[in-house]
């Protein structure tokens, strides 16, 4: 059976190829490039808010709650497409779906900076959210499309670091915008961005198919006769939906917090936001290219696909406690443990939504990296509201940096212990699942 959504040629047209020539990369890299521009954009996107707070308090007021609000109405629709988007993924196809995702979402942006009063900025934020909520799902896709099974931890680790990008770009570049222009003019710089991007990836992307092996291509026909429910059912998929929902809880907390942490508890100001909060996100973006490359190389010199991706997970999940010293130290030494915790983070995130490629036929990568994706946006939009209660009523970070440091570890416990082997779902693990004895 064919996927209905997918009816791109297989073998990428003239425009694709003579672009890949111009650039100089095979078309794999090349789109993996792109697709990493747009993860730059939507975490520069999503930062517009936390950075630019303190000019935003001045015309419209925004208390502790209130900004909890806003993050969890992004991740609460963020979650919901996430889901829905990965299969919508499934069903349209890997350049259809993402062009609309990513028009949605830029529109989304830029109408924040028609905001008069908070409950726009809280429609908007829900908006947007709304849109990013299949960026992951489709770059899972165009990895399994494009890119074979011992470079994909490699390919998602780079388009991860797309994260760093737009994080370590958005305080500086934000500052300057707020300083000069104000700070309505953020949100519409920002969604013209994102608008160039949709217009880059309409004349470039094709499908592709030529990476996968006998073995996917006849277990993708079963998998297309799995709903979605009984994919829901499996096991491992339940796993990383969870070990997704803890570690994006910490993960949410730091990075919509961290300039609002500097600002309240450091002190820091607009321009000393701009200057040191990109730190940090550098960091991530080390960790997601480092974690994605150790852990292909891993794969390459002999280690089963479980284990290389397993010890790479293991060792970051160990290195994120380090954030519970923060409020301990000075700043300087704070930004390094803020720094190790991002690095530690988007490690982790990279391999985990390379898993859905590594386990799944192409037909339902979409949907369980969808799947996996809400998990994570349920967990942080869950925990901010949690942060901003408690914050609200007296609570300091220091309690909050305690709790976020145990997730990983709970996450990579529940991955070793009920997620099984990480492997390759072969036809009869489907067949069974549809006739269970």
């Amino acid at each position: 059976m064919q996927n209905s959504g997918e009816t791109e040629s297989p073998n990428p047209p003239s425009t694709a190829l003579s672009a890949t020539a111009r650039s100089g990369l095979e078309p794999r890299w090349y789109f993996v490039g792109i697709v990493t521009a747009a993860i730059a954009i939507s975490y520069f996107d999503r930062q517009t808010i936390s950075i630019a707070v303190a000019a935003i308090n001045q015309t419209i007021p925004i208390s502790y709650p209130q900004f909890s609000y806003l993050q969890t109405a992004f991740l609460v629709s963020y979650a919901a497409l996430y889901a829905i988007g990965g299969r919508l993924l499934d069903k349209l196809g890997t350049r259809r779906g993402f062009l609309l995702i990513m028009l949605w979402w830029s529109l989304a942006c830029a109408l924040h900076g028609f905001a008069t009063r908070f409950a726009w900025l809280l429609a908007m934020r829900f908006l947007l959210g709304m849109g990013e909520g299949g960026a992951f799902p489709a770059a899972t896709k165009v990895v399994a499309e494009w890119v074979p099974p011992h470079q994909r931890s490699t390919a998602m680790g780079f388009i991860n670091a797309g994260t760093a990008v737009g994080s370590l770009l958005a305080p500086p570049l934000i500052g300057a915008v707020l300083i000069f222009l104000g700070w309505r003019w953020v949100f519409f710089v920002a969604g013209g961005v994102g608008l160039l991007w949709v217009a880059w990836w309409a004349v470039s992307y094709r499908g592709n198919t030529s990476t996968l092996s006998s073995a996917t291509l006849d277990a993708r026909s079963l998998a297309e006769l799995l709903s979605f429910r009984e994919i829901v059912s499996l096991r491992s998929v339940q796993a990383l939906v969870f070990a997704k929902f803890m570690s994006d809880s910490a993960w949410f907390f730091l990075l919509f917090w961290l300039p609002k942490y500097l600002y309240d508890a450091r002190g820091f100001d607009i321009k000393q936001v701009s200057y040191y909060a990109w730190i940090p996100y550098a960091a991530s973006g080390l960790g997601s290219f480092l974690g994605g490359w150790w852990s292909s190389r891993l794969l390459r010199g002999g280690r089963s696909l479980d284990r290389s991706r397993k010890i790479v997970l293991g060792i970051n999940a160990a290195m994120m406690p380090a954030v519970m010293l923060v409020p301990l130290v000075p700043v300087s030494c704070a930004l390094v443990l803020f720094s190790i915790a991002f690095f530690s983070q988007q490690s982790w995130s990279g391999i985990i939504m390379t898993i859905p490629a590594d386990v799944f036929p192409l037909s339902a990568v979409g949907t369980v990296a969808g799947l996996v994706g809400f998990g994570g946006s349920i967990g942080g939009a869950f925990f901010g509201l949690i942060a901003g209660a408690l914050l609200g009523n007296g609570f300091s970070y220091g309690t909050l940096f305690v709790l976020v440091g145990t997730f990983h570890l709970i996450g990579f416990l529940a991955l070793v212990f009920f997620g099984g082997r990480i492997q390759p779902l072969r036809p009869k693990d489907l067949m069974e699942i549809e006739s269970p004895a």
